[in-house]
């Protein structure tokens, strides 16, 4: 099985208005992403146990490996980049009724969600994500990871939305004000409707 870069279901220049530049969308979606599956193809080509396996399979077998750390963290990285493409949106910010009751049942409110998801996602340090999970009991929680992982390969719940905290997915247009990235993603870009549909 070879794996392909996905195309992005918007123009790169059509997040711009809302503090995602072209730039930083053909650094990151064409060469950063694009590294991630060139790595992984060539790791898949190198080692018969990984051939014909899906991606989540992969990650699967390879989370916790140390020896196989190289291949994890290029396969959790085009998972985790698969999905944040998708949780990006040229209309994003409105949060559908399903979503926000559940939201509001979790954690009190739209906006105890929003700064439990920010705190995640500047307290994070160095490389990771912050994601809005659906855990095995059917509650919404917030948690974060570092570098490549995700909530596939943890275990902890189902991802229903999650924000690249690496400084290339931000420098361009916000230098070094994480903060700012992350207020911006909740407020204007997040594809909240994406992650409704994530619900189980």
């Amino acid at each position: 099985m070879t794996f392909n870069l996905p195309s992005l279901n918007y123009a790169h220049s059509a997040l711009a208005e809302r503090g995602m530049s072209q730039e930083t969308l053909e650094l990151h979606h064409d060469k950063h992403h694009q590294a991630y599956v060139t790595a992984l193809n060539g790791f898949v080509d190198a080692n018969a146990d990984l051939q014909g396996k899906s991606l989540e399979e992969i990650i699967a077998l390879t989370y916790g490996d140390s020896d196989r750390a190289p291949v994890f963290n290029n396969a959790g990285q085009h998972w985790n980049h698969v999905h944040f493409w998708n949780a990006l949106s040229p209309a994003g910010g409105g949060i559908p009724g399903a979503l926000e009751t559940k939201l509001v049942a979790d954690f009190g409110s739209v906006d105890a969600f929003k700064e439990a998801f920010k705190a995640a996602a500047i307290g994070q340090f160095g490389s990771g994500w912050a994601w809005l999970i659906q855990k095995s009991d059917g509650s919404l929680t917030v948690t974060k990871t570092p570098n490549g992982v995700n909530p596939l390969a943890t275990g902890e719940g189902t991802a229903l939305l999650g924000l690249d905290v690496w400084e290339h997915s931000y420098y361009v247009d916000f230098r070094n004000r994480r903060p700012d990235y992350v207020t911006n993603f909740l407020d204007n870009l997040a594809n909240y409707e994406f992650a409704e549909a994530n619900l189980s």
